[in-house]
């Protein structure tokens, strides 16, 4: 005897947006976080770490947003 104790409904890929969404999370902190640190070591070269922060932040986001339209390119 088999009973179903929950239902999935609606798309799978949403589910994996959300799991997705802690590597950029997880890269946008790294890269602020050694980039504070970067700063406080050598004040001098404060714009340029500042510009690859901005750099890098920028690239992480880009992937965030790509795996969030995805979901509605591919699914059903």
């Amino acid at each position: 005897m088999s009973q179903t104790l929950a239902a999935v409904s609606g798309s799978i890929a949403s589910i994996g947006y959300g799991i997705a969404a802690f590597g950029p999370g997880i890269g946008v902190g790294i890269i602020f976080g050694k980039g504070t640190e970067a700063i406080a070591r050598q004040p001098e070269a404060a714009g340029l770490i500042r510009a690859n922060q901005i750099l890098g932040f920028a690239f992480c986001e880009a992937l965030a947003l790509i795996g969030l339209v995805m979901p509605f390119v591919y699914g059903t």
